[in-house]
């Protein structure tokens, strides 16, 4: 599924219906030329058609502005949101259980902080992919940031894949019920590979520091319902939202950043 043909970016309302665009955001760069200059031999898709999209040149350098957007914004700013929300989330799962007859423990049901930990990474990586998604997307397009112009392309082929470089070409019309499915699933798949490779920097270390907290007594670490397991979900959430959300906020700064300088209606398929 490309990214410059998600939902998020509007096709030129002067473009034939009958071909779906290739690279929507791709045109950014050369919009305000293109206006008083010959038509290009391939159809291209306007993303300045609304008075709200405004991209920015993309940086041969990381700005200060870039650093506070990714750094602080972006990853201080997850890492303090998620932390909350998954210290709630604990005080509500397990500050009312009656542990008499079901014991919190690390690795035993019903109540596992090991499998607790490992569902937070997946769900948690799903929805911040999400929400980097349409978060950065809103800020590129009116020109809130500026995309990242000074990583190469890779050459690989499943970074390629990753990074929407390499794809069949749009087929459906945009913004179908189709085209949002198959776009959605696209990005799911990337945000549990996401997950995939963050999952042992996050769960070793979560099991390291649950058997410090617990006490053993024969077949598990048994805890009490109030503080361990909410201080470790805080501790988890923040962390894992302070490693995983800068990362996807490049990714989308980056393959922004590529498709204004390239300009090209089959981008990536060269």
């Amino acid at each position: 599924m490309p990214w410059a043909t998600n939902p998020l970016f509007k096709p030129s309302t002067t473009q034939s219906t009958a071909q779906p665009p290739d690279d929507v955001e791709a045109t950014a760069a050369v919009a305000a030329a293109s206006s008083g200059s010959s038509p290009a031999t391939s159809p291209q898709q306007d993303i300045t058609e609304s008075p709200d999209d405004s991209f920015k040149e993309p940086t041969e350098k990381f700005t200060a502005h870039q650093i506070f957007y990714i750094f602080i914004l972006d990853g201080i700013g997850a890492m303090i949101v998620s932390g909350g929300i998954n210290f709630a989330i604990a005080y509500a799962m397990y500050a009312t259980q009656d542990i008499a007859t079901r014991p919190i423990r690390l690795f035993l049901f019903p109540n596992t902080l090991a499998g607790d930990a490992a569902v937070t990474i997946i769900i948690q990586c799903l929805i911040t992919w999400h929400i980097e998604l349409f978060l950065v997307n809103r800020d590129l397009r009116k020109g809130g940031v500026h995309p990242i112009g000074f990583i190469p392309e890779p050459k690989g082929r499943f970074v390629r894949w990753f990074m929407f470089l390499d794809r069949p070409k749009q087929t459906h019309e945009v913004r179908s019920v189709v085209h949002w499915l198959s776009f959605l699933r696209s990005q799911i798949l990337r945000a549990l590979l996401m997950a995939v490779a963050f999952f042992p920097l996050i769960w070793g270390p979560s099991i390291g520091f649950l058997v410090l907290s617990g006490r053993w007594e024969g077949d598990d670490w048994y805890y009490d319902k109030v503080w361990a397991p909410q201080i470790f979900k805080l501790i988890q959430g923040g962390v894992l939202g302070l490693l995983t959300t800068p990362p996807m906020v490049i990714f989308w700064l980056t393959r922004c950043g590529w498709a204004l300088k390239n300009n090209e209606e089959r981008y990536g398929e060269r």
